[in-house]
């Protein structure tokens, strides 16, 4: 019951919202972010977290999930890129499991995405996004270091490691440094 809740709410939340330069219906995202929790077996309190992880929770489906949807968002949008980005990095370094479970969750979906649109588009790419491929690749390699800066036993979480090897294969691609 909670999970469809979860649903429709982050429908109308990202209702007639977009992926940053396409066509693709926002709450694509989010879907995934859940549905790798889900394929990964985590339970039903992380994959409503991934469901709104992108939405301001108002509280309806517990502290829980509002603690993770808080600890997966930025803090300050205003404040220039590269500090948000590093504060997300810091942040995330001391974050519970559970939040660093659904931030990889959708960092995953986020490097999946870029990669399948970089072999769309090539370099074009990096014209979406307010730095080019070398100020991503130093955001995604230290979201790795991130994630694994913890002793969780991450090999119990494969989620880590899918992150983990998609950031590798991507940025490990000489030719994707054209557009910086």
């Amino acid at each position: 019951m909670k999970l469809d809740l979860a649903i429709e709410f982050a429908a109308r939340a990202h209702q007639n919202q977009f992926r940053k330069s396409s066509h693709l219906p926002y709450i694509t995202h989010p879907f995934a972010v859940a549905m790798a929790l889900c394929r990964r077996g985590y339970g039903e309190k992380l994959i409503i977290s991934a469901l709104l992880h992108d939405t301001v929770e108002d509280g309806h489906f517990g502290d829980s999930v509002a603690r993770i949807v808080e600890g997966c968002s930025e803090l300050d949008k205003s404040l220039p890129w590269e500090v948000r980005k590093q504060e997300t990095l810091d942040r995330l370094r001391t974050a519970s499991l559970d939040i660093r479970i659904v931030a990889c969750a959708d960092k995953l979906h986020n490097i999946r995405s870029i990669s399948k649109a970089y072999t769309e588009i090539g370099d074009d790419l990096w014209q979406r996004f307010k730095r080019g491929c070398k100020d991503q690749e130093w955001y995604y390699r230290g979201l790795v270091d991130s994630f694994y800066s913890h002793n969780d036993f991450l090999e119990n979480h494969l989620i880590f490691q899918d992150f983990k090897e998609h950031v590798d294969k991507f940025f490990n691609h000489s030719d994707h440094h054209l557009g910086n």
